[in-house]
């Protein structure tokens, strides 16, 4: 039996006839999107104390202070506006409400399509909400990237994904991966994308905020999520702006120091005795495409793998990129600096793969076109070892695409590592 998904008007209706659930409704940068349903579905005043636009810059610093980052689509700006409404409910009406009621802010600042604006898109969401009556709060914080083409799209997304994070928090709380996957409810894929999510507070704090984030990729809410060298998952807007890219594509099962040896070996290459700045992300990359056996996908061994290269300080981005020239794209989403892939001869045999490509117009010719723009460097290691070594210059290639392959090696696209030494 399907189970029928309630609209959003129906999340919102359940909400209002609850007098125990009450609270208030900010946002910053869309529109009133979110409150317009719940006033659409009726009887809002049972659940909304107050709706607020607060769209002045000046106005915003005044209401909420000024953030750290002094940016207003941060997520300084949605604590600062979550940690402000949700003080001033509990502090002006909990003593008035019905005994056994939970409160709740909910905000977004969102930097939306404007009538001279067609930059990245993108939004903080955040609830803040008590488990049970007095209980202490616990708050849930998003970050989404909104993909519609029009300001009018993008707002109608929002309010959508709102309610679903609002009605989510109250009713699929003890099942956050249920959660996640009911923010997409009514949202046809491709219209957002969330990078991030975290669960803070006394009750949602014993969830697993890196257990999460893989969640998202495995139920194709995002692309990618990225984790710092501190473990933490980080924005990659921020974490790789004007940054070099030093990626190495494995499924490091288990991590090893021949995986390592490699990493190095690239970055000596790639930065010289000279690049100490700390300019270039040094990351590591898993996908979780979906293997062919159809298996399931594993995120607690995922995460036991990105524990264990966070610890080698390095970023790890866990991705749903098939093939390499997706990973190349996700990069240039966020940096124009120089990138630099680094893979060994059987890597670079799939690549090369004629079949990888079939649905692609340009085939093979395309994929290569969007794995190598402007300043992009493929380091191609050998495989094997002693007799049963395999280099670029031996790796057997159809006559076809020798010559594209001698194309990338001399235009230094492609670059054979045969100096490697493991030992």
């Amino acid at each position: 039996m399907i189970e029928t998904v309630p609209s959003p008007l129906e999340k919102a209706l359940a909400l209002n006839l609850d007098p125990l659930k009450y609270g208030t409704i900010v946002e910053i940068g869309a529109g009133q999107e979110v409150a317009r349903w719940f006033f659409q579905a009726g009887a809002a005043a049972g659940t909304i104390a107050k709706t607020m636009s607060a769209y002045d810059m000046k106005f915003s610093d005044e209401i909420y202070g000024v953030s750290s980052d002094k940016r207003y689509v941060s997520r300084a700006r949605l604590e600062g506006m979550l940690e402000h409404e949700f003080d001033l409910i509990i502090e002006r009406v909990e003593d008035y409400r019905p005994e056994g009621s939970t409160f709740f802010a909910f905000a977004n600042t969102v930097s939306a399509q404007g009538y001279n604006k067609q930059d990245e898109c993108h939004g903080w969401l955040g609830v803040r909400l008590q488990s049970a009556p007095h209980a202490p709060a616990d708050d849930i914080v998003i970050h989404v990237r909104m993909l519609d083409d029009t300001n009018v799209e993008q707002q109608e997304a929002l309010g959508i994904l709102g309610v679903n994070l609002i009605y989510g928090a109250f009713f699929h709380a003890d099942d956050p991966a249920l959660l996640l996957r009911s923010l997409m409810d009514n949202l046809k894929w491709g219209r957002v994308e969330i990078d991030l999510v975290e669960f803070n507070g006394a009750t949602l704090g014993a969830i697993d905020n890196g257990l999460m984030a893989l969640e998202l990729v495995k139920a194709s809410l995002a692309r990618a999520v990225l984790f710092d060298p501190d473990g933490n998952v980080v924005i990659p807007a921020d974490a790789l702006y004007k940054h070099s890219v030093l990626a190495m594509r494995g499924d490091y099962r288990p991590v090893n120091d021949g995986d390592i040896a490699i990493f190095e070996h690239a970055k000596a290459r790639f930065l010289g005795p000279a690049a100490t700045d700390g300019s270039t992300v040094l990351l590591a990359e898993m996908t979780m495409a979906k293997p062919a056996n159809d298996a399931e996908i594993d995120t607690g061994d995922f995460l036991v793998r990105v524990n264990a290269l966070t610890k080698r300080g390095f970023h790890v981005l866990i991705s749903e990129f098939f093939r390499s020239f997706r990973v190349r794209q996700y990069f240039a989403r966020y940096t124009s600096a120089p990138v630099a892939i680094v893979t060994d001869v059987n890597g670079f045999a799939d690549i090369m793969r004629e079949d990888y490509y079939e649905g692609l117009s340009g085939g093979l010719l395309e994929a290569l076109g969007q794995l190598f723009p402007r300043d992009t460097t493929l380091y191609v290691f050998p495989a094997g070892d002693g007799d049963n070594q395999v280099t670029l210059d031996t790796l057997p290639i159809a006559a076809n695409l020798q010559p594209l392959v001698a194309y990338l090696r001399d235009g230094g696209m492609v670059v054979p590592v045969d100096d490697f030494d493991p030992d």
